[in-house]
């Protein structure tokens, strides 16, 4: 494996004369307790130590940590450990490296920050109690999809159990919303599965941020979404699923500066007493999602009142 020297101070002059506005007045950490933890990609989960020493990340055999990724370069990028902090360098990757969505050439690094290496995004986590902070990170990952930042499949289907059995219990309404983004096929097919990615990041993003708190904003599946919401008629969801709609439609998507046309469908249900599964209401809600799509897709069905 190779190997590289360690940095010196005389190497950082260039480095933390960065032009991300974030990177600048970020208290410096040490390299004696850190970690990056995989949050999506083929490692899930997986812990890396940052030491004492560089580390790369790239495609290439020789690297420290590994990415069979086409979209990542053979020496994509160095984590670059110094008595100033950690340093995250790209090395003139084909696709650029990112730090919180911002590309980045070199970034001091932060508690927090996440690094997207290609298809492949970690969470840098330091600190004085980084075992704690490595078991609180596996955990979330059970519930949260990392890319989107919304809960994952087997959170909705825990939750649409314990509502749907409520439902029944006390008869208050329930509905749910199904979204499916219009034509993502061809998103990754013209714009490559990068921006595919960004555009599900940022479409997770925009919506989570109109939801109502008491909601339950979910990835159930590639670029299928659902909205829980409890205490909820069916007119009042459908309501909210236009609005979602109109915003998705009115949003500018991007990747690269490349603009990304984005629409989205969305089939709403309300829970009923014939239901003897939760997976009777989800069925229900998919099939108007499918009349939607069948119907010409960047709309809501039931379609909201006039």
């Amino acid at each position: 494996m190779t190997r590289f020297s360690t940095p010196t101070p005389s190497d950082f002059p260039e480095v933390t004369a960065v032009a991300d506005r974030d990177a600048l007045n970020v208290p410096r950490q040490g390299a004696e307790s850190a970690n990056f933890v995989m949050i999506y990609g083929e490692h899930l989960g997986q812990r890396f130590a940052i030491g004492g020493e560089p580390i790369v990340i790239g495609r290439a055999a020789d690297s420290h940590i590994r990415l069979a990724d086409d979209s990542v370069s053979r020496q994509h990028c160095q984590v670059l450990p110094g008595k100033d902090g950690i340093v995250l360098m790209d090395q003139n990757s084909t696709n650029g490296t990112y730090v919180n969505g911002t590309l980045v050439s070199a970034r001091h690094l932060k508690d927090g920050d996440r690094v997207q290496v290609g298809r492949s995004i970690f969470k840098f986590i330091t600190g004085d109690n980084i075992e704690q902070h490595y078991h609180e990170e596996i955990y979330r990952l059970k519930t949260t999809d990392g890319l989107t930042g919304a809960f994952n499949k087997r959170y909705f289907d825990e939750e649409l159990k314990r509502e749907v059995f409520r439902y029944l219990r006390y008869r208050r309404p329930l509905a749910l919303i199904m979204i499916d983004i219009d034509h993502f096929k061809n998103v990754n097919d013209e714009f490559g599965h990068l921006a595919g990615d960004r555009v599900l990041a940022d479409l997770a993003k925009l919506l989570i941020s109109i939801k109502r708190a008491e909601d339950t904003f979910c990835r159930y599946g590639g670029e299928e979404f659902t909205v829980l919401m409890p205490e909820t008629q069916l007119s009042e969801a459908v309501e909210r699923a236009e609005m979602m709609r109109s915003m998705v439609e009115r949003a500018r998507f991007e990747f690269d500066g490349v603009a990304i046309p984005i629409t989205i469908s969305a089939g709403v249900a309300e829970a009923k007493p014939s239901y003897e599964e939760p997976d009777e209401f989800v069925a229900a809600s998919d099939k108007k999602l499918y009349e939607a799509k069948n119907g010409g897709r960047n709309k809501v069905e039931p379609p909201p009142e006039p």
